[in-house]
């Protein structure tokens, strides 16, 4: 587990979060995968909303991997 890339993931999702709560929705950090793959949990109306998946590829995605050429995909996990 690389300690120090999960703490550069969590920071742009938080920088990312204030703008999904504007809208009723949140994002929760789950995991980072050996595979570099950010598993997310999208909360609120984000659950529900039928632009979460673009919100996620094209929003969230694309600003974790601007910052962090190393991850490969941000992926919604459902609990």
């Amino acid at each position: 587990m690389n300690a120090e890339l999960e703490s550069k993931v969590k920071n742009v999702i938080d920088q990312i979060r204030p703008y999904l709560q504007a809208d009723g929705g949140d994002i929760k950090f789950l995991e980072l995968t050996e595979q570099n793959i950010v598993n997310v949990e999208l909360q609120g109306s984000c659950g529900s909303c039928p632009f979460s998946r673009m919100t996620l590829k094209n929003g969230v995605e694309e600003a974790v991997k601007r910052a962090l050429p190393e991850i490969q995909s941000v992926e919604a996990v459902n609990i």
